[in-house]
């Protein structure tokens, strides 16, 4: 490892859409990436994502924009609807930085209360940890909420990360 510790963000990409979009407005990735970086110094953006192919277009541009993208296989449901659960990935992905890499900064996004144990975590472990939440504060999981991580909702930033077409 160099001198210099990465700061890495793991990212629920279904969790920051659907919250973002719950929200009424549409999140510029690049200018997000940006953000992240300047705001916290992130080296590194995980973003777990469903593959489908139809969205190739899509994965070009976010990997262009600076991301690293995680693909989760995506399976339909009964009335075909597509379903990419890639939680247990970025978890996986997390502990094997934070055991493999030595990583001590992170910067999770999501709202899911089903991070609240890899937030335990990394608290346990002394890693230096916020939250980046798609979600306003009020609906934010309760179980993020009781760790006592620093939690930031990105609709507080919407002015500076809001996609505005050219």
């Amino acid at each position: 490892m160099t001198s210099k510790q990465k700061t890495i963000a793991y990212l629920d990409a279904a969790n920051l859409h659907k919250g973002i979009d719950g929200l009424g407005w549409k999140l510029d990735y690049r200018k997000f990436r940006s953000w992240i970086r300047q705001k916290y110094g992130v080296d590194e953006a995980y973003l777990f994502i469903g593959l489908m192919p139809k969205h190739a277009t899509l994965y070009t541009s976010l990997q262009n924009s600076g991301y690293k993208l995680i693909f989760k296989e995506v399976v339909y449901d009964g009335a075909g609807k597509a379903k990419g659960n890639c939680d247990a990935d970025l978890v996986l992905q997390a502990v094997r930085d934070h055991f493999e890499n030595g990583v001590t900064k992170v910067i999770l996004v999501s709202s899911d209360g089903d991070y609240a144990p890899l937030v335990s975590f990394w608290l346990e472990k002394s890693v230096s940890c916020v939250v980046v939440s798609p979600a306003p504060l009020k609906k934010c999981s309760i179980l993020l909420k009781k760790t006592g991580v620093p939690i930031l909702c990105l609709n507080d930033v919407k002015h500076k990360l809001s996609y505005r077409p050219k």
